[in-house]
C-alpha cells in the first residue's frame, strides 16, 4: 500500500480553524482513491496541509456524535473536522494523547482527504475516518477508515495504517475486523481493499481478517469481502486477534 495519492479537488475558501457541522449537500461519486495511509501526499516535497482547507457553508445540518467503535485492545474514534485539522497541522491539543510518530503521513494524507471530503459533499460519517487508539493508555497510533459513501451496488472501500511502533501486534486485523462488521451491519454488501505486490503484511492483514484476493494489476493485490446473510458471520466469526 506503499503508493503516491491522488490529489484532492480544490476547495474554495479558506476559513479559520474551528469545529464544523456537515454541508447539507449529497454525495458525489469520485474516483476510488488508494487504499495506502502510509504514501507520499501529492508531488514530492508537499506536506498535505499545503492543499487541505475546508468551507463554511450557512446550508448545514447537525449530526450526533458518533461513539468510539470498542474492540478487545482497541478504540476506535470516528475523526471529527477538528481532529482531522490537529492531525493535519500535527498539532495536538490539550486532550489529544498521540503516540509517538503519530500522525504519520498517512495518517496526515487521510485527514487532508476526509476534510476535502467534507467541503466538497458533507461529513461522510459513518462511512468516514477513524483514529485507531489502544484502550490501555488511550493513545492515538494510526487510522482505519473507508473512502467514502457506498456505491449503487452497496460496496466501500477501506485503508488503514499504523504508526511502526505498533506493527506486528495484531492491531491492524483488529481495527479492520470492527470496521468489516460496523460495514455489514449497515446493509454493506461488499467491502474493498488492495495492498502494493510486495505489502505482505497489509495483505495478511486483510486475509486476517476475512477479505480474500480477487485480483491484481501491474501494482497492486486485490482484496474484497462480499456477504450473504449467513455467510458475513461465518466469513468474520473465525478471526480472533
Amino acid at each position: 500500500m506503499e503508493h503516491t495519492p491522488r490529489p484532492l479537488p480544490p476547495c474554495a475558501e479558506h476559513v479559520p480553524r474551528r469545529e464544523r457541522v456537515t454541508h447539507a449537500a449529497p454525495h458525489a461519486t469520485a474516483d476510488r482513491p488508494p487504499l495506502s495511509r502510509s504514501g507520499s501526499p501529492q508531488e514530492a516535497g508537499r506536506r498535505p496541509s499545503d492543499n487541505a482547507c475546508a468551507i463554511w457553508s450557512p446550508r448545514v445540518i447537525l449530526l450526533p456524535a458518533m461513539d468510539d467503535l470498542v474492540t478487545a485492545r482497541l478504540k476506535l474514534h470516528p475523526m471529527t473536522v477538528g481532529d482531522a485539522e490537529r492531525v493535519l497541522a500535527a498539532e495536538p491539543d490539550s486532550g489529544d494523547r498521540w503516540a509517538p510518530g503519530y500522525p504519520a503521513e498517512g495518517d496526515m494524507y487521510a485527514a487532508m482527504r476526509f476534510l476535502g471530503t467534507c467541503a466538497v459533499t458533507g461529513d461522510p460519517q459513518p462511512f468516514g475516518n477513524y483514529e485507531i487508539r489502544r484502550r490501555e493508555d488511550g493513545q492515538a497510533i494510526g487510522g482505519v477508515g473507508f473512502h467514502g459513501p457506498a456505491d449503487e451496488n452497496g460496496s466501500v472501500t477501506i485503508g488503514y495504517g499504523l504508526i511502526p511502533s505498533a506493527r506486528g501486534k495484531g492491531y491492524a486485523s483488529e481495527a479492520l475486523r470492527e470496521m468489516l462488521l460496523f460495514a455489514r451491519a449497515r446493509g454493506i454488501t461488499c467491502v474493498k481493499g488492495d495492498a502494493d505486490h510486495g505489502n505482505i503484511a497489509s495483505q495478511h492483514v486483510m486475509m486476517a481478517a476475512g477479505m480474500r484476493p480477487t485480483g491484481q494489476d501491474e501494482r497492486v493485490r486485490f482484496f474484497e469481502i462480499a456477504w450473504t446473510d449467513t455467510a458475513a458471520n461465518a466469513d468474520l466469526g473465525s478471526y480472533k486477534p
